[in-house]
Order: C-alpha cells, then sequence, then structure tokens
C-alpha cells in the first residue's frame, strides 16, 4: 500500500504562494481583456453590418473548434514571429505575455456568447427609449443595455472565468512556472511528486468550489 509523506509541503508554501499569484495575476488579466474583447466582439455579432457580423461568427466558430491547450502552443510561437515581421527586429516576448494573449483571444469567443445573450435578453423598448431621449447607438448600448445586461450575465461570466481558473493549469507546455507546474516542480524536488499533485489538486478543488458556490448565491440574489 503506497504511504503518502506530505512533511515536505509545508516549506515549499512560498514557492507554491509565488505559483499561485502568477495564475491569479494571468486569470485576472485575461478575464479582464477577454471580457472586453468579447464584448466587441458581442456588438460585431449584432451589427446589421453583414460583413462584420459574419466575421466575429468566424471568429468565435474557429476558437470555439480548437484546443485551448493547441492555441496556447500555437500563441508562444507565433507573437514573437509576429512582432519581429511588424516590428523588424527580434522583440523578447516571455511565456507569460503569450499566454495571456492566447487566453484573452480564446476566452473571448466565450465571453461573446454570454455578452450577446445579456444584450439580447433586454426588451427593444429600452432602446427605442434611448433614442427617445436622443441617444445614438452607441450611447443607448453604453448607458442603457449594457449596464442591465451585465447585470444578469455577471453569473455566467464568473462561472466562465472559474473554468478558465482550471484551464490557466495549461501553461505547464510552454514551461510558465504556475502553481500546477511549480507544485510538480517541487514534488519533483522533494521526491514527493504525488503528494504535491494531490495538494495542487486539493487547492484547485476548493477555489473552484468555493468561488461556484458564491457565484450560485449572487446568482439567486440577483433573480431575486
Amino acid at each position: 500500500m503506497m504511504e503518502f509523506d506530505f512533511s515536505q509541503i509545508g516549506p515549499s508554501l512560498p514557492g507554491l504562494a509565488e505559483g499561485m499569484w502568477l495564475t491569479l495575476q494571468l486569470l485576472a488579466l485575461a478575464v479582464l481583456g477577454g471580457v472586453a474583447i468579447g464584448t466587441l466582439i458581442a456588438l460585431a455579432r449584432l451589427s446589421n453590418n453583414r460583413l462584420l457580423s459574419g466575421l466575429a461568427k468566424g471568429y468565435v466558430n474557429i476558437f470555439r473548434s480548437v484546443p485551448l491547450l493547441l492555441v496556447i502552443t500555437w500563441f508562444y510561437f507565433a507573437v514573437p514571429f509576429l512582432l519581429r515581421w511588424i516590428t523588424g527586429s527580434d522583440t523578447p516576448v516571455g511565456a507569460f505575455a503569450s499566454c495571456l494573449i492566447a487566453f484573452m483571444l480564446f476566452e473571448a469567443a466565450y465571453y461573446s456568447e454570454i455578452v450577446r445573450a445579456g444584450i439580447q435578453s433586454i426588451s427593444r423598448g429600452q432602446i427605442g427609449a434611448a433614442y427617445a431621449l436622443g441617444m445614438t447607438y452607441a450611447q443607448a448600448m453604453r448607458l442603457v443595455v449594457l449596464p442591465q445586461a451585465f447585470r444578469k450575465m455577471t453569473p455566467l461570466l464568473l462561472q466562465q472565468s472559474i473554468i478558465l481558473f482550471q484551464d490557466t493549469s495549461l501553461v505547464y507546455a510552454v514551461g510558465l512556472m504556475d502553481f500546477l507546474n511549480t507544485a510538480r516542480s517541487r514534488g519533483d524536488i522533494a521526491g514527493q511528486p504525488h503528494e504535491f499533485l494531490l495538494f495542487a489538486g486539493f487547492v484547485y478543488f476548493v477555489i473552484s468550489f468555493g468561488a461556484s458556490r458564491l457565484v450560485k448565491r449572487l446568482q439567486q440574489r440577483l433573480t431575486v
């Protein structure tokens, strides 16, 4: 029977905390960028311009049809190449920056569908009332529709962000030392790989489960 020894986890907590801090930084920036880009894509999909709407739809379909791990790998190699092509010189791009861009653009496809559904849930009469007050389409969206839509779709956006938190562990593919990769590395050094991976899995479960419960409470509040 396998016996577990978690004695080395305590001394390794500072290093694990650094890995978690990197994970949370990546998560926060990816969520902010993904929601911003996703909102623009959602507005493009709802546009009366067929070309703009078609391009936005194609973007969503492409990114939702490929594995995230493949996208991370693509951007890790593609971002430095594109910058070299644009600037004409070698521009150093670290694994963090390339992963952040990959997460932002990939998650934008999912966030855009949530935002689009949120916008479509707002009554057309709201836009009509905004027009009656002399607002432009942009003003009506910014001041009337989007604030109400975001209130309705906040739980879904947060739920997708929890999934993104779990997906950040995929950055191991490009050697970025996030929480999971740090735990794996520390476990190999300490000769306790199973214990460190079990601990990492427990931490991911506690954070994800706790966040999901908070989102559920928020959803219940917003539906009252």
